[in-house]
């Protein structure tokens, strides 16, 4: 059994790294053999997979330690974000080789024999997964849509899970929260590219972050206030000249203030991107105050409102949704993604499923492996809790599948209930 079942916060209070090493660009053709006109091309040389073979090898060494996380490069070894558009496309390359090789007719030879193996006198016959070409594409989750479309929910069952969900991830604790984390996720890396790239907005934008955050902050019941009856709390303090009341469209004109800033950042596309979705719910409160002096019994009528408009406003293919979603399952905001999308297969009878999705890592090492688990963790347990709450039949077992280069020891691991097999790629 692994053990680490926290999942580690890369971006808070990191230290920032900077490769500037360079190295020779792949000459390779990759990127035709893993789309889905892969059945349309000519079958591969030897020379061709000895070759790329020598090339993701150096790249194990180039990348050792680092691992892709919400769409940036992290040293598991202190957390650290690496900024480097060059070791960012060689990391693109060595996944997209590696697909290339989990396709090809010896590995998918080597991997029904360790299925075979490892599933040896435990059930059922071992689900042989992706051999087809959809099924080694990546994919970035970004809406309950695609979940759906990928588990075959039928309309009636979507409303259903809007329905179920809404009320439960647009409480207000969820809400705010989410709202920070989407901030404190952005703060540190303004705070580095302010020092390393200073320009007019990034520095407005980080005032803008401190600036929103102190306001929710200011806001906010306390848990102390929640954990007592109302009678028990003092009335708020009456002032000579009351402040006058605030809106959630303070927040929303933050919001899109801070977008406006950092639109051009690239470094920043995956952080506006949440800033989007956020002020898609923050478009629909606008109206609704946002005020703690007026008392403990209004406070709460308002964070009611807030609710209740999100849960009646927000559609099922909302992004703001799937944030809160996000939050709600795993306390933070960052997006799943998986390198190899796997699928839904039907085994023993009609009512058993399995759920496989892959992931590449670049060693066997514990740190690595042990991350890559996590992050299929998250992808399966996503998917798993929209089944369970559409109602659908049968039985969904989950399994990851963690690829690595070089010939480690087959084996399988068990993880809050999850099975994990890890692989190794050699010629």
């Amino acid at each position: 059994m692994m053990v680490g079942k926290q999942a580690h916060k890369f971006i808070f209070g990191a230290k920032y790294l900077k490769f500037s090493k360079r190295s020779g660009a792949l000459q390779l053709n990759t990127m035709l053999y893993h789309t889905s006109e892969e059945s349309h091309q000519e079958p591969l040389s030897s020379e061709w997979y000895e070759k790329a073979f020598l090339k993701m090898t150096k790249l194990t060494c180039l990348l050792k330690n680092v691992d892709l996380v919400d769409g940036r490069l992290v040293d598991l070894r202190d957390g650290s974000i690496i900024i480097d558009d060059r070791v960012e496309r060689k990391m693109h390359t060595f996944k997209s080789l590696v697909r290339v090789f989990i396709g090809s007719r010896f590995v998918q030879q080597t991997l029904k024999t360790d299925m075979v193996a490892l599933s040896e006198g435990k059930g059922s016959d071992p689900i042989m997964c992706f051999d087809k070409p959809c099924e080694r594409e990546p994919i970035i989750v970004t809406s309950l849509t695609q979940v759906s479309n990928f588990l075959n929910i039928t309309a009636q069952q979507r409303k259903v899970i809007r329905l179920t969900i809404c009320p439960q991830v647009t409480q207000h604790r969820i809400w705010t929260g989410t709202l920070e984390e989407v901030l404190n996720g952005l703060k540190p890396e303004l705070n580095y590219l302010n020092c390393q790239f200073p320009s007019k907005g990034t520095h407005m934008g980080e005032q803008i972050v401190s600036s929103c955050l102190q306001f929710l902050q200011d806001k906010a019941v306390s848990s102390t206030d929640l954990d007592s009856t109302s009678w028990m709390r003092l009335a708020p303090t009456k002032t000579a000249q009351p402040l006058a009341s605030q809106k959630w469209e303070d927040v929303f004109e933050m919001f899109n203030d801070l977008i406006e800033c950092l639109k051009t950042e690239n470094r920043l596309v995956n952080h506006v991107v949440k800033l989007e979705s956020m002020k898609e719910g923050l478009s629909q409160i606008k109206d609704v105050l946002i005020d703690k002096s007026i008392g403990y019994k209004e406070a709460r009528h308002q964070e009611g409102l807030v609710q209740k408009k999100l849960t009646k406003t927000l559609g099922y293919s909302s992004q703001c949704l799937f944030t809160l979603l996000l939050y709600y399952l795993y306390r933070h905001v960052r997006d799943i993604e998986v390198d190899l999308c796997g699928g839904l297969y039907n085994y023993g009878d009609e009512n058993s499923f399995c759920l496989c999705m892959g992931r590449i890592v670049t060693s066997d090492e514990e740190n690595m492996i042990r991350s890559g688990v996590r992050h299929l963790d998250r992808a399966l347990g996503l998917f798993k809790f929209v089944w369970e709450t559409a109602g659908m039949k049968g039985v969904l077992d989950l399994q990851g599948h963690l690829w690595c280069v070089g010939e480690p020891e087959s084996r399988m691991l068990a993880y809050k209930g999850k099975k994990f097999f890890v692989h190794g790629i050699c010629i």
